[in-house]
């Protein structure tokens, strides 16, 4: 009977340390697929969040702080663009224009939706959606602008959107592997704890971490 109970014990402790084991492998390879996911998922929905704020300077000389500004000039607004009139080969039609006193552009507005996501065609549910962080209950990206001087004393607008990683990871299931993925990052590799672009603090033409 004490073989037996000893066998049963031995068994129980086998399991429970396959399961410790298990645990250990499965949890890290577990928050690395969450982590290369959802990080990408933010990446791709940031960089439709940067191409519209360039697109909002090239045409306000200046960055906005504010999602409900940005998606209304995305969804409401124009860009005015150039094209040709002619093509610059066609020496007849050139002479022509030359005759009438035209230069060889003409102007013409585009809605920005239509324009700045190309060839892509992002709906106005999509536009809506960008402040959101993807996966999340309506968390939105932090966004920031303004203007800095340079060292030159030149006057520049500066935007910055980030998403840390607790706004977009499991932070019940994987908190010891999200604690030591900031750690690294901020102490090892001193850099941003999550997905951002652009700085407040300098021009950086609006780079992305991951890039």
């Amino acid at each position: 009977m004490g073989k037996k109970i000893a066998q049963i014990v031995l068994a129980i402790v086998i399991v429970g340390l396959v399961y410790v084991i298990y645990g250990q492998i499965s949890t890290p390879i577990g928050y690395d697929k969450e982590l290369k996911q959802k990080k990408a998922q933010v990446i791709e929905r940031i960089k439709d969040i940067r191409t519209a704020q360039r697109s909002y300077k090239s045409k306000y000389d200046r960055f906005t702080g504010s999602f409900d500004t940005l998606i209304d000039f995305v969804l409401n607004d124009t860009l005015e663009l150039e094209r040709k009139i002619v093509d610059e080969d066609d020496s007849v039609a050139m002479a022509m224009l030359k005759k009438m006193g035209k230069k060889n552009i003409e102007k013409f507005k585009i809605a920005v939706i239509d324009t700045i996501f190309s060839p892509r065609k992002l709906t106005k549910t999509d536009i809506e959606n960008l402040r959101f962080i993807p996966g999340t209950q309506n968390t939105e990206y932090i966004m920031e602008a303004g203007t800095i001087a340079t060292e030159s004393k030149v006057v520049i607008p500066v935007v910055e959107v980030r998403a840390p990683y607790k706004m977009f990871l499991d932070t019940v299931k994987y908190k010891q592997e999200i604690i030591n993925q900031i750690d690294d990052d901020v102490n090892n590799f001193h850099r941003y704890p999550g997905v951002k672009f652009g700085s407040m603090e300098t021009g950086n033409n609006e780079a992305g971490n991951w890039e």
